[in-house]
């Protein structure tokens, strides 16, 4: 369950999905915040948390400039905690959505042999994008984050009208 404690209407099966970024302290709980809110919006259930591939963050809270971005757009991410991902998230997510090239590769290379969990990236939702990653703003300033929000924003939006016409099923590869 996210930490906004929202849990959505079902589509098919369980829709499970999470997003992740290198340090879970940016792309990735924007990501979160921004699917959720869309989500809600059309009234599409599920699960939805982000995390890391790596262990820079554990336990910390978002970037404070990630944190102004999603405010400045109607979000609150400042409860999440960063966390790296884990073996069992293979397991418990349907979806997972890295936010660039090098995380897609580390979540491939750690998924557990049989993993039926969707391993894609989240700009292939979007027509005309697939393939591409959404920069790090982490080294930006505050227009690195505003980019970087309309990237996710245009990412989470398709995958949402995506899981409506698709079920829990549809595959963004």
């Amino acid at each position: 369950m996210s930490y906004w404690g929202i849990m959505l209407k079902r589509v098919d099966t369980k829709l499970a999905v999470l997003f992740v970024c290198l340090g879970n302290i940016c792309r990735s709980p924007m990501a979160e915040g921004a699917f959720c809110k869309a989500a809600q919006d059309a009234g599409l259930e599920c699960e939805v948390e982000s995390v890391g591939t790596a262990s820079y963050h554990i336990g910390e809270t978002p970037d404070a400039r990630a944190i102004a971005t999603a405010k400045k757009h109607g979000i609150d991410i400042s409860g999440a905690v960063g966390r790296q991902l884990q073996g069992e998230d293979f397991r418990r997510y349907s979806h997972i959505f890295a936010l660039d090239t090098a995380n897609l590769a580390g979540i491939r290379s750690r998924a557990p042999r049989g993993a039926t969990t969707k391993i894609s990236l989240l700009l292939d939702a979007v027509p005309g994008c697939e393939g591409q990653a959404i920069k790090d703003p982490y080294y930006g300033d505050d227009t690195d984050f505003e980019i970087a929000w309309s990237e996710i924003e245009k990412g989470v939006n398709a995958l949402v009208e995506r899981f409506l016409e698709d079920g829990v099923q549809a595959d963004f590869r």
